[in-house]
């Protein structure tokens, strides 16, 4: 097998990335899998330009427009790419090819490599889904939420536990009650040399285990459509931490409409087909119902993912925020939960929200328990340095 040092090997790779035109002036001819490689690729991006009206006179790619066609497609990309690849191809036929519609058909459903933008694209196509993809599809987005609770949950359920009980910890413990270690640590500039001890000027104590509620902790989901994959990593988030009994955690999902999922929280497939991607924004109106619902301010927070676009009354909504954040609650705004890099977002709102003290920044799914257990103890939050 020749190696992409080779100069056959970088004429094969530049004959595939120019797809063959004939003025790509290779000359170079493919054959068995090569081929049909070229042919996946060929199907998604050659005259990719023409869905908009470009140079080449609106040519552009195709799948047949069936869905056994396209199935047959997906499995040739399977086959052919890795994984990754996979991804970023399908995500490219549902914008240039239309591939959403063929999304409602079954077999189209059980040939694509499932990821959570796959999802949020069945989320979006939810209302539409015909009785007969619904079980498919719920299928594919429970694979997903699977996959992402067996790679976060017991990273989120340690840390978060962890925090708890640090928070628990009591200053003035009896005997059996006291954390000898962080005891030793804090005093240690009282060790007496001549007697050879640490003289314990402060005591710290582990908290006693409680089967009571400590903390609680408010989800407020925007579920407009550009916040699809943050709506994925958040159901998963809330059912996680609606497992730990010391916690109390409410999901709230929000548009211009308020809809509450909380009694979901044990199925986040449930949840997940609770929602209603798409529609405006009115964040005002969220919080407003999370305030409402808020009992124990000082040992609550409320953590916003949204991108800030308001749709409703923007000075309510800073008044909101400002009125909570006097009663104790420990706001956060996310800005973004998923992998997809530096979100667009409204740069002013943001930059009110932090005048007020509360911090607006992207968030990627593996911060998000360092986040929680930062606002639960109080402490400063791990930003990110860029947006």
């Amino acid at each position: 097998m020749s190696t992409p040092s080779t100069p056959d090997e970088r004429l094969r790779r530049w004959r595939l990335v120019l797809g063959g035109a004939a003025a790509e002036g290779t000359g170079r001819a493919l054959s068995g899998a090569d081929a049909a490689m070229d042919a996946a690729l060929a199907a998604l991006y050659d005259g990719g330009e023409g869905r908009d009206g470009g140079a080449d006179g609106g040519r552009r790619g195709g799948l047949g427009g069936s869905a056994p066609s396209v199935a047959r497609w997906l499995g040739d990309i399977r086959t052919y790419f890795p994984r990754s690849v996979v991804q970023v191809m399908q995500r490219d036929a549902i914008d240039r090819l239309g591939l959403a519609a063929l999304l409602l058909e079954p077999e189209t459903l059980e040939a694509v490599e499932p990821d959570v933008h796959l999802v949020g694209t069945l989320l979006s196509l939810n209302e539409a889904l015909p009785e007969t993809t619904r079980e498919t599809a719920r299928a594919v987005v429970r694979k997903v939420v699977a996959d992402l609770e067996a790679r976060l949950a017991p990273r989120t359920r340690a840390t978060v536990t962890g925090a708890l009980d640090r928070s628990a910890r009591i200053a003035r413990p009896r005997h059996r009650d006291i954390d000898w270690d962080r005891t030793l640590r804090a005093n240690l500039r009282n060790y007496l040399p001549e007697h050879g001890t640490v003289v314990p000027e402060r005591l710290i104590g582990h908290g006693r285990a409680s089967r009571a509620v400590r903390k609680e902790i408010v989800l407020c989901v925007d579920q407009s459509g550009s916040m699809a994959a943050s709506v994925v990593y958040a159901a998963v988030f809330g059912a996680v931490l609606a497992s730990l009994k010391a916690v109390a955690t409410r999901l709230v999902v929000f548009d211009t409409a308020v809809v509450d999922l909380t009694e979901e929280l044990d199925d986040p497939v449930d949840v997940l087909f609770g929602t209603r991607l798409g529609g405006g924004t009115d964040i005002n109106r969220a919080l407003a119902y999370c305030q409402s619902r808020i009992t124990r301010p000082a040992d609550t927070v409320l953590v916003l993912v949204s991108d800030l676009y308001e749709g409703g009354i923007r000075d309510e909504m800073l008044k909101r925020v400002a009125a909570m954040q006097a009663s104790g609650v420990r706001c956060v705004a996310l800005l973004a939960l998923s992998d997809e890099g530096a979100p667009a977002y409204d740069r002013e709102h943001a930059a009110a929200l932090a005048a007020l003290g509360v911090p607006a920044f992207a968030c990627t799914p593996d911060l998000f328990p360092e986040v929680m257990a930062a606002a639960l103890e109080k402490r400063p939050l791990p930003i990110p340095d860029t947006v």
